[in-house]
């Protein structure tokens, strides 16, 4: 890997969202880097309000923030509440941002999301694709949040020439996931769901959806990995997509959470509820440029993960 464009040494790194599942993982691979990372807990700062947040940014001095909190739930929680997860993830973004630009913080990195990615984009898809057509509409309030903060920092580096910069990570999961049978992300509802009806001595599980979507998944542990070198390393003129490269089907990943899980009874599909896009696959090109590639495989990350659960390391 080349030198770092942002080296962290000496460095105030603000990781905003640090009780999140990848504001943890944030946390622990900053704690290998020559940085102090800094907090700000929830129960004083409600990164909602502008107000806040500036005192906040007065009183800390942050180099460096990456901006990982946010409002986060699978397809039936974005469904039900999606003015909510617009109004949320917006106020988190434009209050945050704003205050860097203010505050003369040194490098921003925003985390968006695929759920940016028009559902018609081809595969696999790439950064230049964005806002090229209208997102999932199973997801669009936070989509629309996601793709108001990206332009947000984007046009903070062009009008006022803030080194803010972008990155879309892809379908997460491990340690500190929240784990809900219905407002969950695919994998934690699912390894919930699995989980118990291996308790029950269940038959069958039903899995939301006909199975045949495909989706890319990238444990969190990598994907802070992968933050860290977007941060250190990365022009910052465009957004860098986060993941793996590859995809599977979600009756693959299904039948894999249940080998994880020890459940052998029969997987049943339940056609009736929403798939989501048929398919989300990132092109990784710009981020294998700057020398990063995965190390957790799928199955063991899984297999990390139902351990967390177990272990009561959730959200």
């Amino acid at each position: 890997m080349t030198d770092p464009r942002y080296p962290l040494e000496g460095k105030r790194v603000f990781v905003a969202g640090h009780r999140g599942m990848v504001g943890r993982a944030l946390v622990r691979r900053l704690a290998h880097e020559p940085c102090e990372v800094v907090t700000a807990p929830r129960e004083s700062v409600d990164l909602r309000r502008p107000e806040a947040v500036e005192r906040w940014f007065v009183r800390a001095r942050p180099d460096a923030v990456v901006l990982a909190a946010a409002r986060v739930g699978g397809i039936a929680a974005n469904q039900r509440r999606p003015a909510t997860f617009l109004h949320d993830n917006l106020a988190i973004a434009t209050s945050v941002i704003d205050a860097a630009r203010v505050y003369g913080v040194e490098r921003l990195l925003f985390l968006g999301s695929s759920c940016m990615y028009p559902r018609e984009a081809a595969q696999p898809l790439s950064e230049a694709a964005l806002m090229t057509g209208a997102p999932e509409p199973t997801n669009d309030g936070y989509a629309t949040a996601k793709l108001a903060g990206w332009k947000l920092a984007e046009t903070c580096r062009r009008e006022h020439g803030c080194d803010f910069l972008t990155a879309i990570p892809t379908n997460l999961y491990g340690p500190g996931d929240t784990f809900d049978e219905t407002d969950s992300h695919v994998v934690p509802a699912l390894l919930q769901r699995f989980h118990r009806a291996k308790q029950a001595g269940a038959r069958a599980v039903t899995v939301w959806g006909s199975g045949t979507p495909r989706r890319e998944f990238l444990h969190v542990d990598d994907c802070a990995d992968a933050l860290v070198t977007v941060l250190t390393h990365a022009d910052g003129a465009r957004p860098v997509n986060v993941g793996t490269g590859a995809d599977l089907p979600i009756a693959e990943l299904a039948r894999a959470i249940a080998r994880v899980t020890g459940f052998e009874g029969e997987l049943c599909f339940d056609t009736s509820k929403p798939d989501g896009m048929p398919r989300k696959r990132l092109d990784v090109s710009r981020l294998q440029a700057l020398g990063w590639a995965p190390g957790i495989e799928l199955e063991a990350g899984l297999a990390d993960t139902y351990r967390a659960f177990l272990a009561g390391d959730t959200r």
